[in-house]
This record gives C-alpha cells, structure tokens and sequence, in this order.
C-alpha cells in the first residue's frame, strides 16, 4: 500500500532522514522501532505532507504523493495521529471530531461517523462538550485516535500512542489497534514499547540515526540479540 524510497528530509543542512526505504503492506500493522533522535518523527510528518523531502518518493497505492500538501494526502486516504496528541484544547471534543471530517462532504455519513466513534469510545460522548484541554492524557489519545477515524482512512499513521500513558492505558491503545486492523484498517506505527507492538504487528523496522537497520517480522526481531537487548531488555 505504502513505498517509501530513498527518503531525504532535512532541517535546513541536516539531514535527519539518510535515505529511508520501507513498505506498508495492505491490511497489516507495521511498527517502526528507534531511539529518541533517530528520524521516526520525521519519517511521519514526511509521509503526511506536513514536512517535504529533499529526495526520493512516497507511493501510496502506487501513486507518488512525495512533497504534495497535507491535506492532499488526507483527502487520499492517509492521516496521521501526531506524537503528542495534540488535540485542539480550545475546542469541545465534538468540534475536534468534526474538524477529522473537514475534508468530507458527506453530512448524513459524518454524523452516523461521528455517533460510531461515542460508541467506540463512550468516554467521548460523556464528555462531548468538554473542552478537550481539559481530558487526561488518556482521553485526549482517544479522542486524537477519532478525530483521525473521522476522515475515514485507508492508512493510519500513529506516532508514539502510548507515549507518557499509565501502563492500563497503554493496553487500551494497544487494544484498539488490534481492533481497527481487525475491521480491516492498514496501520503504520511508530512505537517505543516494543513488547507491546509485538502483541499486535506483522511487520517491524528499526530506524538508527536517519537509516532502516533492520526489516523484518517479529519473530526474526525476536531472534536477533541487539534489538532484543535494546529493545526488549534481554540479555545477550
């Protein structure tokens, strides 16, 4: 679904993407591993549009949309759950659901969207014109989670979910995951907690200082000794 090739994005002369080159397979969940630093960020906002590359191309569905703007690529079927959440916390959360869907025209289908994700997450409903500034941290992944839901996407971009989540939390994202790749949506991850990406992805690369390091399943991420003593906290 998603090719990524010969990636090169750079903040001003330094590049933190060295020449990225990875796959996203239809209906898979595919994590990317790295330290603090090593580009997954950046990888992400570079697929979404938010950043443009130096080099290379993005083919999503064999259709190269390297360097096209963000919203171009929402309308197309890619959306990105950004590090951080970042909700907007002036909004109610029912008016940050309703700016997901700002690229539809389909108002009977977005409010029959819109009553799916109160039923998804009943959290949402309860606290629909609460301003989403004022949800927990776990709240605010949920309802960062919808807002994306709300633009109907073909390829969810996830960066870092659980970051900074009570570990009960952490196992609600996971949870969901598994449940939206089970409804059929492809998913491309960017995850520190491996041991809980291994519970739900097909496909794992590791990303080091701008470079993939490492392709492969998670059996073969489980066999190979650096990563599982940087990764999973196992000795060699």
């Amino acid at each position: 679904m998603l090719e990524v090739n010969d990636i090169v994005t750079a903040y001003g002369k330094i590049e933190a993407l060295k020449g990225v080159d990875l796959a996203v397979s239809q209906g898979q969940v595919t994590c990317l591993l790295g330290p603090n630093g090593a580009g997954k960020t950046t990888l992400m906002m570079t697929i979404a549009g938010i950043l443009r590359p130096k080099r290379g191309s993005i083919r999503f569905n064999g259709q190269d949309i390297a360097g096209k703007p963000a919203r171009m690529i929402v309308e197309q079927g890619i959306v990105l759950v950004p590090e951080n959440r970042l909700v907007f916390r002036d909004m109610t959360v029912e008016e940050n659901l309703m700016a997901g869907a700002f690229s539809r025209s389909d108002g009977k289908t977005v409010q029959s969207d819109l009553e799916a994700m109160y039923e998804r997450f009943p959290h949402l409903q309860e606290r629909s014109t609460q301003y989403a500034g004022t949800l927990s941290g776990g709240e605010q992944q949920m309802l960062a989670i919808s807002r994306a839901l709300m633009a109907r996407p073909r390829l969810l971009l996830m960066d870092e979910p659980s970051l900074g989540l009570a570990p009960l939390i952490v196992e609600d994202i996971f949870r969901i995951i598994r449940e939206l790749n089970d409804e059929g949506m492809t998913v491309f991850v960017v995850e520190q907690n491996a041991r809980m990406a291994l519970q739900v992805a097909d496909h794992f690369y590791l990303i080091e200082q701008g470079k993939v390091v490492f392709d492969g399943t998670p059996g073969e991420m489980e066999e190979d000794e650096v990563i599982k003593r940087a990764y999973l906290g196992k000795k060699i």
